[in-house]
């Protein structure tokens, strides 16, 4: 949509402006309105991009799509080996796409959902999951890195802060030396947008001083930061790539590079999300309630708590333990 509808063309507001000169600026605030975070933008551009030329490529139309060309664009799509969260995704798209153009989506009709379920019962719905490291591991891993290096005091920062403050890996990439505030406490960290925080509201998470200086994820900050003013870095990101022989550069660290990190320095099995999903493991296993925890992941519900807990062993967080016998 690139204009407002004009419901008045010539009511003035105030001695100069006319309701006709907000129109741009209401365009772009709409336009924004539908957007969502950035990977999710990709994603649905992607998948509806795969809808349409499979449309085209049958004879269909892909707006306004009928039941019948949904259902079997995803019985294709579950065909090909597709999982069911992809399935799900693509599904969303077209039915956002059907909402923006004011018409009615197919993903509503009964018998469809009836597919989808039969779908998911079908293939499973358990998605590949980051794993969880252990406390243990993870203090014996982020030790044994050698600070000596630059990249090596980057890297233990980033991974404490990404444990403690239980970042996803975009909301690390964007952080900026402006997004700190330390206290006696120990670290405020500004938030200023994340995915389950698109309107900019004021969000914050807070890091606190640990007894070991070894795994402070404080004071690796400020490591980290002493080192960023010692090349005159005083704004700006807070993570930073480096050029070959430990120059440091000008450029931000990627989400990508992130996640290489925390293979290289936590082995291959883990990812950058493995840094939330073991925050949440290992709060939930010392007792943790979820108000606790999703006052720092930023979470909005339990479910997705219980989501990301990962408690594999059999022998975690069982109440055969507290019968008493």
């Amino acid at each position: 949509m690139s204009t407002l509808p004009k419901f008045v063309t010539s009511q003035a507001i105030g001695a100069v402006r006319h309701i006709d000169d907000y129109a741009e600026a209401g365009a772009r605030y709409l336009n924004t309105g539908q957007q969502g975070a950035v990977n999710t933008q990709r994603a649905y551009s992607g998948d509806w991009r795969r809808f349409t030329t499979w449309c085209r490529e049958h004879g269909r139309e892909a707006l306004p799509a009928d039941v019948p060309t949904l259902a079997a664009f995803v019985t294709s799509l579950a065909e090909a080996g597709k999982k069911v969260a992809t399935i799900q995704r693509h599904c969303a798209t077209v039915s956002k796409a059907h909402q923006l153009a004011g018409l009615p989506t197919p993903t509503d009709d009964r018998q469809f959902k009836t597919l989808l379920e039969g779908i998911s019962r079908e293939k499973g719905v358990k998605q590949k999951q980051a794993p969880a490291f252990t406390l243990v591991y993870f203090k014996r891993a982020v030790q044994g890195i050698d600070t000596e290096r630059p990249d090596g005091v980057r890297d233990r920062a980033l991974l404490l802060l990404g444990l403690a403050g239980a970042f996803r890996r975009d909301e690390l990439a964007s952080l900026d030396l402006a997004h700190l505030r330390f206290d006696d406490d120990g670290l405020v960290v500004e938030l200023p947008k994340s995915k389950t925080n698109q309107k900019g509201e004021a969000e914050e998470k807070a890091i606190f001083f640990a007894p070991d200086r070894r795994s402070c994820p404080v004071r690796a900050v400020k490591d980290w930061l002493e080192l960023l003013h010692q090349h005159g870095r005083t704004s700006g990101p807070l993570f930073l790539s480096f050029h070959k022989g430990q120059r440091l550069s000008r450029r931000r660290l990627s989400t990508f590079s992130l996640n290489e990190i925390v293979q290289l320095r936590l082995g291959a099995p883990y990812t950058a999300h493995s840094l939330r999903a073991s925050f949440v493991t290992i709060a939930k296993l010392n007792g943790a309630d979820d108000a606790e925890v999703m006052n720092q992941t930023k979470h909005k519900t339990t479910d997705m708590i219980r989501r990301y807990t990962r408690l594999d062993n059999i022998r975690q967080h069982n109440a055969a333990q507290k019968l008493g016998l």
